[in-house]
């Protein structure tokens, strides 16, 4: 340590800035006048008294006269036992900062604004942890790579995770092989765009794109909130951009999180006379309660639109199944949001397929 840090470490430790100066001068002095500690310290000289005094206060040294004002450096024992109390107490000081810091607790139909990108990112670390069957991700290459370990570890749990990362040039290509093991889909959109991760419909992280004009972050842990992030996310990261990656598969069972996919890929099976059986995950919509229930389609429908292959125009209806459950009952089957239904899914999975048009050899589901 030079004499420059030296001074800044003492002056860490409570010594003004000429207190230190004198102090380190009289260290390799020894024993010296006032004078002369002054001049070897750049203290002024009117100052130099005051300062000696100080210094003498703290127990740093002691002075004497001898014809003038001497001083001499005490024993550094005492010097030493001060600055590793000190040096004890900044680390009990720094340790105790970081037991009592932590992430704000985002209660029931919270939302909170943040400035800080990296906030944003480990909230999202935490929800994926805790992810229970639904990730919807917008990110960058970079945020994969820091993401994929805790995405690696909830596709290991069955939760259903799709991805859509954004790079800023047209010419940039993506080694698909890093997404295996790590979610069912991921579309590249090849413009810039917000860091968003929607988790279990509930938990929405977001952040501006880092060239954004405007720079923070919002948390949520709120239904309705993240279901206009959801929508979002459809609309404007997902259904218009290229597939890259999937881990689709066409033998059974087949699991949907999302009903529009799984009615795009039902519907045109049921219309030709195919019986899919399938097994219904979800909540009661008037009541909330918890379902499950299994049975047979017979009816998947884009309700109010005729036709259209729009992806847009076939997200914005109402989307329904009839399923007669093996209790002999029909129940109607809705999404996320679902108000006109008997049941809001979180997960169907389909069984089996029955009927008479069934093709064998085309791929008929989508793992979403």
């Amino acid at each position: 340590m030079d004499t420059a840090e030296l001074s800044n470490t003492l002056e860490t430790a409570g010594l003004s800035p000429y207190q230190a100066a004198a102090y380190v001068a009289l260290l390799d002095l020894g024993a010296a006048s006032a004078t002369e500690i002054a001049e070897a310290s750049d203290v002024p000289k009117p100052r130099i008294y005051d300062v000696l005094d100080g210094l003498e206060s703290h127990g740093y040294i002691e002075t004497y006269e001898m014809g003038s004002l001497h001083a001499r450096a005490h024993s550094p024992a005492m010097v030493l036992s001060d600055l590793r109390d000190r040096a004890t107490r900044f680390e009990t000081a720094a340790e105790e900062v970081e037991e009592r810091w932590e992430q704000p607790e985002l209660e029931s139909n919270r939302t909170s604004i943040v400035t800080q990108f990296q906030t944003v990112i480990e909230r999202a670390e935490t929800f994926i942890e805790d992810a229970e069957y639904q990730i919807q991700l917008s990110l960058t290459p970079e945020d994969f790579s820091r993401l994929r370990p805790k995405l690696a570890a909830a596709h290991d749990r069955g939760v259903s995770t799709r991805i859509s990362i954004h790079t800023d040039g047209d010419d940039t290509e993506l080694p698909t092989d890093q997404f295996e093991g790590a979610c069912l889909e991921v579309r590249h959109r090849r413009l810039p765009a917000p860091f968003v991760a929607l988790v279990d419909r509930q938990k929405t992280c977001f952040s501006h794109h880092p060239n954004s004009h405007d720079q923070y972050g919002v948390l949520v842990n709120d239904r309705t909130h993240t279901f206009v992030f959801h929508w979002y996310f459809l609309t404007c990261l997902w259904e218009h951009w290229e597939t890259v990656y999937s881990d689709y598969g066409d033998s059974f069972p087949v699991g949907y999180v999302d009903i529009r996919q799984c009615v795009r890929d039902l519907q045109p099976l049921v219309d030709d006379g195919a019986t899919p059986r399938v097994h219904v995950e979800g909540f009661e919509v008037d009541t909330g309660d918890e379902i499950s229930t299994t049975g047979v389609v017979q009816q998947a429908a884009f309700s109010g639109i005729t036709g259209s292959e729009d992806p847009v125009e076939r997200l914005s209806g109402q989307v329904t199944m009839t399923v007669l459950t093996d209790e002999d009952e029909t129940v109607t089957v809705g999404g996320w949001g679902a108000m006109l239904e008997d049941v809001e899914a979180t997960r169907i999975t389909v069984l089996e397929i029955g009927g008479r048009n069934v093709v064998a050899d085309q791929p008929l589901f989508r793992r979403p």
